[in-house]
C-alpha cells in the first residue's frame, strides 16, 4: 500500500487537502496539484501509479491532461473527478483512457474501493506480464528470449540440432548468449538426461588445463595427492562445452583433435586408455578462419568442430527484444534487491533503443541491475541507465534529400518531446523504423 503513488490534480484547495488526508490515512504516497500544467511537471520527475484528476479546472482541462498523461504512459490509471453536470465529460474521457470517475460529493470509501480495485489490477498486469515471460524462459530454450528473427532463426535451428549427435560451433561477440545455446542444444537432446560440463578454455594455464580436461593418476606431478576424474569422464553420457575454444594452445589443440577423433583419452600420469561418450559443443568470440592465417589455430581441428556452426546475432542487430529482456531484468533484479521498481520509463526504453550495446545482452542486464541498485522512483528514468551515446558526428549537404529528411525528423521529435511513439505515428513509420532513421542521420536529443 504505502508504495503506491498518487497525484491529486484539482485546482479546489479544500479537494486537494481532502482527498490527500484521506489517502494519506490509507497510507499511500501523495502529492498536489493545482493545475494540469503543474501535474505535467510533476510527472517529469516522477512516475506515478494513478491520478485524480478534477474535469473542470483553469487553464488545461482534465481532459486534455488525460490525454497527454497516456500519451505519454498508457499505464499510468487515472480517475477523474467531476460534478452531476459533467457527466457526460467523465464518459468521454473514460473512452479516451480514464479508469473511473468519482461523483461528487463522494465519500472517502468509495474512494478507497477504488484504489484498492486499481492496485489489485496493475498489481495483476504485473503478474501476468511475469508469468509470461517464465513461461517464455521455460519454453524457449533456457533463458534465451526473443521475439526477433534473427532469434527465432536461433530457436528453429537448435530445435534442429538438439535431437542429432553431432559437433557444433558456436560464433558471436561477448555476451550475446553462446553458452546458453550450447546449454539449450543440451536440454532439448536425447542426453538432457546426461551431465553438461563447461571447459572454459581460457581460465585455466596450459598445464592445470590439461589436467583439468583429462584427469590425473595420483603421484603425476607433486601435488597430486589423489587419482582425479577430468571432465571429459565427468561427461560421460552427456554433453562436454568447451567455452572459448580459440583461446587453447596449439599443443592442446593437438590433444584435443585426437580426443575428437576416436574419443580415447589418458589421464596425466596414467598408461591406460580411458573411452568416453559425449557429444561436443565448442564457442568462440574469435574468427577461427583469421586465427588459421595466423597459425594460432589449427585447420584440421577447426574442420572438426565445424560440422555444424551459427552465429549468435549481436543485440544491436534484434534491438525489437530489448524491451522483452529489460522486462525480464527488471522483475528479476527488483525481486532480488526488494525494491518496488515495477517499469521502465518510455524515455529509458527510447535511450536503450538507441545505444548500440557493444557488450550485447549481458551489459543490458549489467545495465537494469544498476538501474535498479540506484533507481530512486518506481520507474527506471533514462538517469538510472549507465548509457552514453557518441558525439554528434558529420551530416549530409544541406541541399541533399537526406538532408531534408533528418531536418523534418528532427522537427518533429523535438516537437514531441521526444516522444518517440508520437513522432512515429506522425511521420506514418513505425518506431523500428524510426530508430534506424535517429541512427543513420545521428540525431541526438537534446540535452
Amino acid at each position: 500500500m504505502g508504495n503506491t503513488k498518487i497525484l491529486i490534480v484539482d485546482d479546489e484547495l479544500i479537494m486537494r487537502e481532502s482527498l490527500a488526508g484521506w489517502l494519506e490515512r490509507d497510507g499511500h504516497y501523495v502529492e498536489k496539484a493545482v493545475s494540469g500544467e503543474e501535474a505535467l511537471i510533476k510527472l517529469k520527475d516522477t512516475r506515478f501509479d494513478i491520478l485524480l484528476v478534477d474535469i473542470k479546472m483553469e487553464g488545461m482541462s482534465g481532459l486534455e491532461l488525460l490525454n497527454q498523461v497516456k500519451e505519454s504512459d498508457p499505464d499510468v490509471e487515472v480517475i477523474m473527478i467531476t460534478a452531476y453536470g459533467s457527466i457526460s465529460t467523465a464518459i468521454e474521457a473514460m473512452k479516451n483512457g480514464a479508469y473511473d470517475y468519482l461523483l461528487k460529493p463522494f465519500d472517502p470509501d468509495e474512494l478507497g474501493v477504488l484504489i484498492e480495485k486499481i492496485i489489485q489490477h496493475q498489481a495483476q498486469a504485473l503478474e501476468n506480464l511475469f508469468l509470461r515471460t517464465q513461461y517464455k524462459d521455460r519454453t524457449r530454450f533456457e533463458n534465451m528470449i526473443g521475439q526477433s528473427r534473427a532469434m527465432q532463426e536461433i530457436f528453429d535451428l537448435i530445435q534442429d540440432v538438439a535431437p542429432t549427435d553431432s559437433t557444433v560451433l558456436i560464433s558471436g561477440e561477448t555476451g550475446t548468449g553462446k553458452g546458453l545455446a550450447a546449454k539449450a542444444i543440451h536440454t532439448n537432446s536425447p542426453r538432457s538426461e546426461g551431465p553438461f560440463v563447461i571447459v572454459n578454455c581460457g581460465a585455466f594455464p596450459e598445464h592445470l588445463l590439461e589436467s583439468e580436461l583429462f584427469g590425473h593418476q595420483k603421484g603425476a606431478f607433486t601435488d597430486a595427492k589423489a587419482t582425479k576424474k577430468g571432465r571429459i569422464e565427468l561427461a560421460h553420457g552427456g554433453t562436454l562445452f568447451f567455452d572459448e575454444i580459440g583461446e587453447i594452445s596449439m599443443r592442446m589443440q593437438i590433444d584435443l583433435l585426437r580426443l575428437l577423433e576416436d574419443h580415447v583419452f589418458y589421464r596425466v600420469g596414467g598408461t591406460q586408455p580411458l573411452e568416453a561418450d559425449f557429444r561436443v559443443i565448442a564457442a568462440t568470440n574469435k574468427n577461427l578462419e583469421e586465427a588459421i592465417k595466423q597459425r594460432t589455430f589449427r585447420e584440421d581441428l577447426y574442420y572438426r568442430l565445424n560440422v555444424i556452426s551459427f552465429t549468435m546475432p549481436r543485440l544491436r542487430e534484434r534491438k525489437e527484444d530489448i524491451p522483452l529482456l529489460s522486462e525480464l531484468f527488471l522483475r528479476h533484479f527488483s525481486q532480488e534487491t526488494n525494491k518496488p521498481i515495477g517499469k521502465i520509463s518510455r524515455e529509458a526504453l527510447d535511450e536503450m533503443m538507441l545505444y548500440e550495446w557493444p557488450g550485447n545482452v549481458r551489459e543490458l542486464e549489467n545495465a537494469i541491475e544498476r538501474a535498479v541498485v540506484v533507481g530512486k522512483s518506481r520507474s527506471i528514468l533514462p538517469a538510472d541507465l549507465p548509457i552514453f551515446h557518441p558525439e554528434h558526428l558529420s551530416v549530409p549537404p544541406d541541399n541533399s534529400i537526406k538532408n531534408i529528411e533528418r531536418v523534418h525528423i528532427t522537427h518533429i521529435l523535438n516537437e514531441n518531446r521526444w516522444n518517440v511513439f508520437r513522432s512515429a505515428e506522425i511521420l506514418g513509420i513505425d518506431r523500428s523504423t524510426l530508430y534506424s532513421k535517429i541512427k543513420r542521420y545521428k540525431i541526438n536529443k537534446p540535452a
